[in-house]
């Protein structure tokens, strides 16, 4: 047994929650990955590994009981845009009711503290204005509702139960861990940088979708915001929680916004070469503008 403070990660064996993971064992944590491995990568895992589902009830309790967990990180969500308008009810059921199912056994266990993994998608569309916390939440798509819906969730458990939690609200997480071990991986890669360099590689085919958003160059606009820096907020907001801070919700974010086509200039600038793409018509449920507020 360690004397390590041990932390719960969902979801720890994917992209996001295994830079988590690095951060808190840097940070004198014993992180516990809790995964299905559904999408994540159990050679992403460089401690203890729970293989379960977030609607197993019992191999939640039997995690909480068996390392004995004081906080939680919630990563494990399903989180393609595109896939939550055409199948909500998968959405609904892995995001939605699989956060119910892990509070129960939060509360089971008599641990009270979360950090959760949100996303700018509550926001909706919500034109071409940075987005402060303030900003009224109006998702667009069953991805973005379903995470809105948990950060509700996790406000009536802070005021009825006592709950210490944080909903980190981010928008496009991009880059990989510096010493090169982990990064983006996943059988079908939707994320935009790494698809445009394996488009340039010849090993997919890249598509724009829309070229007629009201932004300068016609392309939807994002902030992307470093993994390592996601990871590193994760860690400091688990830390304000050990202090007693109630949590909320905060936005993580750079404050600039890039456009898909100035995404694909900065790589024609870096590599010398142009990313062979097509241009489709926009997908249902993609907003046209969506960065953090550095004001805030």
């Amino acid at each position: 047994m360690t004397d390590q403070p041990t932390v719960l990660v969902t979801g720890g064996a994917g992209y996001i929650g295994s830079h988590a993971c690095r951060a808190l064992a840097a940070a004198g944590y014993q992180p516990v990955v809790y995964d299905n491995l559904s999408t994540g990568h159990r050679s992403f895992v460089a401690g203890p590994l729970v293989t379960g589902d977030l609607l197993d009830g019992v191999a939640l309790a039997r995690a909480f009981a068996d390392h004995k967990v004081k906080a939680v990180m919630h990563f494990a969500a399903a989180s393609l845009v595109g896939e939550s308008m055409t199948d909500p009810q998968k959405y609904y059921i892995n995001n939605l009711q699989g956060t119910l199912s892990l509070l129960q056994a939060m509360r089971n266990a008599d641990c009270h503290r979360i950090v959760f993994s949100s996303t700018g998608a509550v926001y909706g569309n919500a034109d071409s204005r940075e987005l402060p916390e303030d900003f009224p939440c109006a998702p667009i798509n069953p991805y973005g509702a379903s995470k809105w819906m948990i950060e509700r969730m996790l406000a009536d458990y802070r005021a009825a139960y006592g709950f210490g939690a944080f909903c980190l609200r981010y928008f496009n997480a991009s880059g990989a861990d510096p010493a090169g071990g982990i990064g983006e991986l996943r059988d079908n890669e939707t994320h935009l940088i790494p698809r445009a360099l394996m488009a340039l590689q010849g090993h997919v085919d890249f598509a724009v979708f829309g070229d007629d958003y009201d932004t300068p160059d016609g392309t939807a606009i994002r902030d992307y915001i470093h993994v390592t820096d996601l990871a590193a907020a994760h860690v400091a907001a688990l830390k304000l929680l050990e202090q007693g801070h109630a949590g909320g919700s905060f936005n993580l974010g750079t404050g600039s916004g890039f456009s898909v086509r100035e995404i694909l200039g900065a790589i024609r600038q870096e590599t010398g070469r142009e990313v062979p793409h097509t241009v489709k018509p926009r997908r249902a449920g993609d907003p046209t503008y969506l960065v953090a507020d550095p004001s805030a």
